[in-house]
């Protein structure tokens, strides 16, 4: 029998879940999405059913396998990549969870996470973690659960439910209950991990009043995690790799290098650094977290994130109806008037890195008479290139050696990306050149990395990188003077914004 050939990326996200195919050449051979239902049960609060997150999986992993005409021992390795943070808790007698997943996005524990704050434990969570205090994160979702949920702290306590990511809960279910495990890089997102000794911290789940019988055994991105129930698809598959979806996105752009930075430009936007062996920590409040790790070895990464990117866009479709498609936006900000300098700071549900300011609500700035549809295009285009020159700025004031060698380079992707009037504005706004890969799929694809190279199908990451190919790169050409112009204007736009300016 020929030797299996193929890759299978799960990637599950806020809003659907995918199955990407890759062969050994990392070419999609085929693929499934399924979209499932977002659920609001109380003002700022986001939850998804657990069922529609596995029955999604499933039938987006089966579809892709049947539309390739492959079989199960066709496929070498599934990799797993995730919307991380998002918080479930299951029963481990029958793995069925106690409650609906806490999505990342909630912020049903913005209380309780002042009261920390309030009480001084900013410090040890951001020296351990690397994170603020923040109901992003997971540790105040558990706690949460295991308030609210009857019986559940007790059951808990007593080793009977068990806490995981939507990768671990995925593991789990494709394993048939036999593994409890996650990678570094979702295990970093937490608030219950320490990132510089890789290990559960005792004193952050004392304060978090978390019990550690719960948690999941933490491995490396690339391994063996364990092999699917028979069942699921005709014959196990071995699980091979896992990460985060913006960790697997840095490792699909291939920044195995420090020094190279990756921007995902999708609902908001995710910026990481690789920093190195090391963990930076940051004086601009962005967040220090674990870009990888192979064989033990953890590299390390500078976060920001951008709450509002592609979904300034969807404003202009949804909320002012200015355009009918995405695609509508690069052409009239193209036509824009260029003696209006129009600003719009999309702080629709706060601002995130540098700022971190919750309250700051959307403003726009330097409106006249002859402002109209182009100007609105523009403004928000060019809003989430001056957001991500906040992101970098700080990432090179908490870590100088970023901009040693020369000037970087940003490799971007996300549904964004496709737009080539805001890719060259992006370049002009960083001063920086943007590179566009061929694959624009990254996501899935440095979870397929991760999985193949398990198997043994792919190169280990200095020869991976070699294969990245990009596809485009735009390079500065706006006028050093425009430019200043332009960022002041930015500046100047957000300071007044602020909720506390």
């Amino acid at each position: 029998m020929a030797a299996a050939r193929h890759i299978l990326a799960i990637d599950q996200g806020t809003t659907s879940s995918r199955a990407i195919l890759f062969d050994a050449s990392l070419a999609v051979v085929a693929s499934a999405q399924q979209e499932f239902p977002q659920h609001f049960p109380a003002s700022g609060w986001v939850e998804h059913e657990p069922e529609d997150i596995w029955n999604s999986v499933l039938a987006t992993c089966r579809k892709a396998i049947a539309k390739a005409n492959l079989g199960a021992s066709d496929i070498a390795a599934i990799g797993i990549t995730n919307q991380r943070e998002t918080t479930l808790v299951w029963d481990r007698s029958t793995g069925q969870a106690i409650h609906r997943a806490i999505v990342w996005q909630d912020r049903r524990t913005a209380d309780a996470c002042a009261k920390l704050a309030e009480a001084g434990h900013e410090a040890l969570v951001a020296q351990r973690t690397g994170l603020r205090i923040d109901p992003y994160f997971s540790a105040t979702k558990i706690a949460w659960l295991l308030d609210n949920v009857p019986g559940a702290r007790r059951r808990a306590e007593a080793g009977e439910l068990a806490f995981g990511t939507v990768d671990s809960f995925l593991l789990w279910r494709l394993t048939g209950g036999a593994v409890h495990a996650t990678d570094a890089t979702n295990a970093a997102r937490t608030m219950l991990f320490d990132i510089g000794k890789g290990v559960w911290d005792k004193e952050l789940l004392a304060l978090f009043d978390i019990p550690a019988a719960m948690l999941p055994e933490v491995r490396d991105c690339s391994g063996l995690f364990g092999e699917t129930a028979p069942a699921l698809f005709g014959a196990a598959i071995p699980v091979r790799g896992m990460a985060g979806d913006q960790q697997a996105a840095t490792i699909g752009q291939a920044c195995f290098s420090p020094g190279m930075v990756k921007s995902t430009y999708g609902t908001g936007c995710f910026a990481l650094l690789n920093t190195g062996a090391a963990p930076v920590v940051s004086k601009h409040r962005l967040l220090s977290t674990i870009a990888y790790q192979f064989g033990g070895q953890r590299t390390y990464a500078l976060e920001g994130s951008i709450f509002i990117a592609g979904a300034a866009v969807q404003w202009l479709r949804d909320g002012l109806g200015i355009i009918g498609t995405a695609a509508e936006t690069g052409p009239l900000a193209e036509a824009a008037d260029p003696a209006q300098d129009v600003y719009l700071v999309p702080a629709f549900v706060g601002l995130g890195a540098p700022h971190w300011d919750a309250q700051a609500r959307g403003a726009m700035f330097g409106l006249t008479r002859n402002t109209g549809p182009r100007e609105f295009a523009q403004a928000t285009l060019e809003s989430v290139c001056f957001q991500t020159l906040d992101l970098i700025e700080a990432m090179h004031a908490d870590w100088p050696a970023a901009g040693q060698g020369g000037r970087s380079v940003l490799r971007v992707d996300g549904g964004m990306v496709a737009s080539d009037w805001t890719m060259q504005r992006l370049a002009d706004i960083l001063d920086l050149q943007v590179d566009r890969p061929v694959v624009l799929e990254t996501t899935a694809l440095g979870a397929a990395y991760l999985a193949g190279l398990d198997a043994g199908l792919l190169p280990e990451p200095d020869r991976f990188a070699d294969l990245w190919r990009l596809e485009r790169r735009f390079s500065p050409a706006m006028a050093a003077s425009q430019r200043q112009r332009k960022v002041a204007g930015w500046r100047d736009s957000v300071r007044r914004t602020l909720s506390r300016a």
